[in-house]
């Protein structure tokens, strides 16, 4: 049915409640699971006066973050008995990434989590899937 399921994360407990369907579809499928976490690009410009951090910085802690939940989600998947994948893009804007990554690794399903941000940042940026389902033609599972 699916060979290769795309498991974008945020970190966030509605992708961890995802992770468990994506686990288990890809254990019943036989399938590969490819884990991915988007990096925020450096804000240059005249935001980038504002911003506290130096740009190395910032992008060091970006991978380090990304990195951290790529590898949650493979150790996951290790316990799970499920083959894995991870990596790390960095994005303008993060449902860009998935639905590229989906096409160029010719995934068949995307599992993802209903929303991941909260607080002023869900307000600002709101919530990565309803671009997701918007924009990609890969078929997508949603978990609340």
């Amino acid at each position: 049915m699916y060979t290769r399921i795309l498991f974008p994360t945020d970190g966030s407990e509605v992708c961890s409640k995802a992770l468990r369907h994506a686990l288990d579809l890809a254990k019943l499928c036989g399938a590969e699971l490819h884990a991915l976490s988007a990096k925020e690009m450096f804000p240059y410009g005249a935001v980038s006066d504002l911003q506290p951090t130096p740009p190395q910085e910032f992008m060091e802690d970006q991978e380090r973050t990304a990195s951290e939940r790529v590898k949650a989600v493979m150790e996951a998947a290790r316990q799970a008995g499920v083959s894995c994948r991870g990596s790390t893009v960095e994005a303008v804007q993060p449902w860009e990434a998935i639905c590229g990554y989906a096409a160029e690794h010719g995934c068949d399903l995307i599992v993802m989590g209903s929303h991941g941000r909260h607080g002023l940042t869900a307000l600002l940026r709101g919530s990565e899937t309803p671009r997701v389902l918007g924009h990609c033609s890969v078929p997508v599972l949603v978990v609340r």
